[in-house]
């Protein structure tokens, strides 16, 4: 039977959905284009924001269309944020526990034909076990660490359907990365949904993985997907000072830079704790590449706040500005907020917020012309070959190396954020 798999949303689902794709495989059902005529689609779906749900639901419909009489099933967040969710046409239903279980629901369903519902309404769920060998069509293997938040921001529906923070085994982890690096993965993204997390729950923590990651032979960069500032701590730092195959990129959210904003977001720092950490950070990677996260429009924001948020991330120096207009999301403490931006404000913040990120970031990228950094090739067309650096530019040269080939380049220039440059040579890993 034909199999359509879509995914919305985070690095998170992007794990699952490939796990679930090679369980698939695995037990015989053929893989397809979400978009050709398949006997079973399956949506793995977001609930970040309202406008998430929105694009679940109209996924979902293209699927019931595409064929009424496939299997539909709709599992992740949406669900679990929606128990009582019945939409005609789906036939499983699957939050965000057991999605291991597909083969087993599929099996009862094409035997039964009747709906099938696996929903939990408890944070207290324990870590489900997935496992990867490959990562189909993506030269950077994910490899989810962790699952669960306990920060309950004030914007964010998150910790309600994914549960309390939970983690995979160390040794599991070490193993998992140890087979994607035996089948050619020379870089690999840790990723949960609070990933500098992991291990509070089983007597680790994130800095002992690395150190132990670190020492797997083959394996050339290890990128972390995200972290919070609180999280960089000491341990975690001596690390990224230690060792040069933590990838020389951070991805730290900042979310807001006024403190009123971020007290009122239930944010864990303040301005001067960031700013502080990201020095800290700097005086052992001068380097680095910054990348980050704000919402503009958050209910109570002023024009006064906005500024001081433009002007915080200016003073940070950030490598580019992942920029997110506030978005309701039913549930959470922000969407009863008094004081709710309006929407044109919203998108004229976002506007200016986004150009500020453009400055930045091409600004980050001259400062690497005429030097030389290594680049991990992903792909290549019409003779040339496109990858990334460990500062994660996107670099593109001359000639065709097959992906997961590290070279040597001389970076010549930039334009439209791609930086060309000069092969000098092959890298031994």
């Amino acid at each position: 039977m034909k199999v359509g798999i879509c995914t919305l949303g985070c690095k998170v689902n992007l794990y699952e959905s490939e796990y679930i794709r090679s369980l698939l495989e695995e037990n015989g059902y053929e893989i397809a284009s979400f978009d050709d005529y398949c006997d079973i689609y399956i949506i793995n779906t977001c609930t970040v924001t309202n406008q998430s749900d929105a694009k679940d639901r109209k996924i979902i419909r293209q699927a019931i269309r595409r064929n009424k009489d496939a299997c539909i099933v709709v599992m992740g967040c949406f669900i679990e944020a929606n128990q009582d969710l019945n939409i005609p046409g789906v036939d499983i239903y699957i939050g965000t526990k057991n999605k291991t279980q597909i083969v087993t629901y599929l099996k009862e369903w094409f035997q039964k034909r009747e709906m099938i519902r696996s929903l939990y309404k408890n944070r207290n769920v324990p870590f489900e076990d997935m496992e990867i060998t490959r990562f189909e069509g993506r030269t950077r293997a994910f490899v989810k660490i962790q699952d669960g938040c306990d920060n309950f921001c004030s914007y964010c529906i998150i910790p309600y359907v994914r549960g309390k923070c939970r983690s995979k085994k160390k040794e599991t982890v070490i193993k998992e990365i140890k087979k994607l690096v035996q089948n050619g993965y020379q870089e690999v993204v840790l990723t949960g949904i609070h990933t500098g997390n992991y291990g509070t729950d089983i007597d680790t923590d994130f800095a002992s993985l690395l150190k132990e990651m670190v020492n797997i032979e083959g394996l050339h960069r290890i990128r972390i997907s995200s972290i919070e500032i609180t999280e960089l701590n000491e341990n975690v730092l001596q690390v990224l000072k230690d060792s040069p195959k933590i990838a020389n990129h951070l991805h730290i959210p900042l979310q807001a830079g006024s403190d009123k904003i971020l007290k009122l977001m239930n944010r864990k720092y303040n301005k001067n704790e960031f700013y502080d950490k990201v020095a800290e950070i700097r005086k052992i990677r001068p380097d680095i590449a910054l990348t980050t996260d704000v919402i503009v429009g958050f209910p109570e924001e002023t024009e006064e706040d906005f500024i001081e948020t433009m002007n915080f991330c200016k003073e940070i120096n950030c490598a580019k500005i992942h920029v997110f207009p506030y978005s309701k999301r039913n549930g959470t403490k922000a969407a009863s907020m008094e004081n709710q931006v309006d929407e044109k404000i919203k998108k004229d913040r976002a506007k200016r917020l986004g150009e500020l990120s453009n400055q930045l970031e091409d600004a980050y990228y001259q400062k690497f012309i005429g030097k030389k950094l290594e680049v991990l090739i992903e792909t290549n067309q019409d003779g040339k070959s496109v990858g990334h650096t460990s500062n994660y530019l996107k670099v593109e040269v001359e000639g065709v190396y097959p992906s997961e080939t590290l070279v040597m380049v001389q970076l010549n220039s930039v334009a439209n954020k791609i930086a060309k440059g000069t092969v000098l040579e092959k890298v031994q890993n």
